[in-house]
């Protein structure tokens, strides 16, 4: 078996090259459209949803180009939501991923547009290669109102105001949870997991999400803009309610280790099939950036 750091760049290379066959050429026709959409996919990011999708497929031998769907779907759902929560009526930020933000860029109307185009192809891209009805009811769930849409509707409605751990928890299983648990399971999907280990994924996921999450809290309260590749900062700047904010920097960064002992620990029934998932929960847990 190939070391982590070999494996996770042969994933994000074939990611990248899977997302840019199911983009539109940049000079099909509305090439403006076509060529942003490009700009706010390819060339950036992680791809930890992706890595996650690939890695719980692992588990059940499920075939790489049967993974690549879903990867890219739920890839495509993470680019359109952070288009989206770059714009002036949402966050307003300049930055991503290093650049301008997909607004700054080009304009809002586009970047508007782009968002939504990439939503509707994650779909197409799901159903062209043979998806179940099961995994595009998943990810629309984790998509919408139910997910991610209102997660960031919680989120947009919580400045300013003080929660309780409850209530921040709550909003982060719909704002960044959702989309993680989606990527997870679709893999589990498509490796034809059953009922219980999809169960047992779906906690494990709930974990990951969870801690996804306030590392990432985390590192816009002490890291830089230059390390990030987005504004530092922010959540301070803009009075949002964050896990660093109500528990403090020390008790945030033990809630991370108890969420990354808890996702490990529901790994346990897969043994050492799951040593992707288990090398991908230290990378989140101990990601600089």
């Amino acid at each position: 078996m190939m070391d982590f750091p070999t494996w996770m760049a042969a994933i994000q290379a074939r990611t990248e090259s899977a997302l840019a066959q199911c983009l539109p050429a940049p000079a099909t026709a509305p090439a403006r459209l076509h060529e942003a959409m490009r700009y706010a996919v390819l060339g950036g990011g992680k791809r930890v949803r992706p890595l996650l999708c690939h890695a719980v497929g692992e588990i059940f031998a499920a075939d790489g180009g049967r993974l690549d769907a879903p990867a890219c779907a739920v890839e495509l759902i993470h680019a359109y939501s952070l288009v989206h929560d770059d714009l002036p009526c949402m966050d307003d930020d300049v930055l991503r991923r290093g650049k301008p933000t997909c607004h700054v860029e080009y304009d809002e109307a586009t970047a508007l547009l782009v968002g939504d185009a990439l939503q509707t192809l994650a779909f197409q891209v799901l159903a062209d290669h043979g998806a179940t009805i099961a995994m595009v009811a998943l990810l629309a769930q984790a998509t919408g109102s139910r997910g991610m849409a209102g997660g960031q509707a919680i989120d947009l409605a919580a400045v300013g105001k003080t929660l309780t751990v409850e209530e921040l928890e709550f909003m982060h299983v719909h704002k960044t949870g959702a989309l993680i648990r989606a990527a997870v399971l679709l893999g589990a999907h498509a490796g034809n997991a059953d009922d219980k280990a999809l169960l047992q994924l779906a906690h494990y996921a709930s974990r990951a999400g969870l801690l996804f999450q306030v590392v990432d809290d985390i590192l816009d309260a002490e890291s830089n803009t230059a390390t990030l590749g987005k504004t530092a900062g922010k959540d301070a700047a803009q009075n949002k309610p964050t896990y660093v904010s109500l528990l403090g920097a020390l008790h945030a960064k033990e809630m991370a280790a108890d969420l990354r002992a808890e996702a490990k620990e529901a790994l346990a029934p897969f043994g050492d099939r799951a040593q992707r998932l288990h090398e991908l929960t230290d990378y989140i847990a101990d990601r600089r950036f």
